[in-house]
């Protein structure tokens, strides 16, 4: 990639998005956020933002939302990538998830378009507790997920967003598949226990039979397609076969994947957990 070739990221203000998209900025490459609430206007549900989102892309940062688990996922997948390589843009980054037979379906939906494809497949964020659905609970002081003992190698979407700027920008990425993962299994009760650990706060994790947390979700207002989306990730997703670690972190970096405790430690320093939010960012 030159520094004249324009890297189209959606989900540009989400997660791994905006760090994917800092960290081109910050090499001084040309970048277009495509977003629902930011940069060029850019929604999944409405084909018609795809082409000017897409207009001069050579590369594209793919981030699906809501989860490539949804109904319809691998067909929007599909068109979006042959249009975008009808477009211009041949270099297709889909980052992916671990074990779901729908996210397989998505990745051979960009492989078939005829792109310079990477899939970059990720296990469960960290970043969960800290900027996603898991921080109010964990503010409340007592996590409740329909998971047990199964272990799970969380992930720092930093790792991510540094690998994915790599097989953006460098040669040698085209076809594979890379499995990204942190560097030890810990439960969901480990993870609690780790940030409460670095908060010196009194955080709980109970395990809820997925009945009683589908009635929880309900009760709370959570759409109908979302509760179901969740309880799928965590009770099919989560059954175990995730429980492995992979290395695709140190392939791309030549490093190893950062640990949950340097994400707890980092997060907590920050206030969010404590709301004492400090001017340190999020981690």
């Amino acid at each position: 990639m030159t520094r004249d070739d324009l890297t189209l990221v959606l989900g540009g203000s989400g997660t791994t998005g905006s760090r994917v998209a800092r960290l081109l900025t910050g090499r001084g490459l040309p970048v277009r956020i495509g977003s629902r609430s930011g940069g060029v206007p850019f929604d999944w549900t409405d084909p018609a933002t795809w082409a000017p989102a897409l207009e001069g892309a050579r590369a594209v940062y793919i981030a699906y939302y809501t989860d490539l688990a949804a109904p319809g996922a691998p067909e929007v997948i599909g068109a979006f990538a042959e249009l975008a390589v009808a477009s211009g843009a041949r270099r297709l980054v889909l980052l992916s998830g671990r074990g779901e037979q729908e996210a397989e379906a998505c990745e051979k939906a960009v492989a078939r378009s005829g792109a310079d494809w990477t899939v970059l497949r990720a296990s469960w964020f960290a970043q969960n507790f800290s900027e996603g659905y898991l921080l109010e609970p964990v503010l409340a002081g007592e996590v409740a997920l329909p998971v047990f003992e199964v272990g799970e190698p969380f992930v720092d979407v930093a790792d991510i967003a540094e690998v994915a700027a790599a097989v953006l920008t460098q040669h040698g990425h085209t076809g594979r598949t890379y499995e990204l993962t942190g560097p030890r299994l810990l439960t969901f009760a480990d993870a609690v226990a780790a940030i409460a650990r670095a908060t010196g706060r009194d955080i709980s994790f109970v395990s809820v039979p997925v009945d009683d947390y589908a009635a929880g979700l309900a009760a709370e207002g959570v759409p109908d397609e979302v509760t179901a989306l969740l309880t799928y990730l965590f009770t099919t997703v989560l059954d175990g076969r995730g429980a492995h670690l992979d290395d695709g972190v140190q392939q791309v970096l030549g490093r190893p994947a950062r640990d949950f405790t340097t994400y707890a430690h980092d997060t907590a320093a920050t206030g969010i957990w404590t709301g004492k939010t400090t001017d340190r960012g999020s981690a």
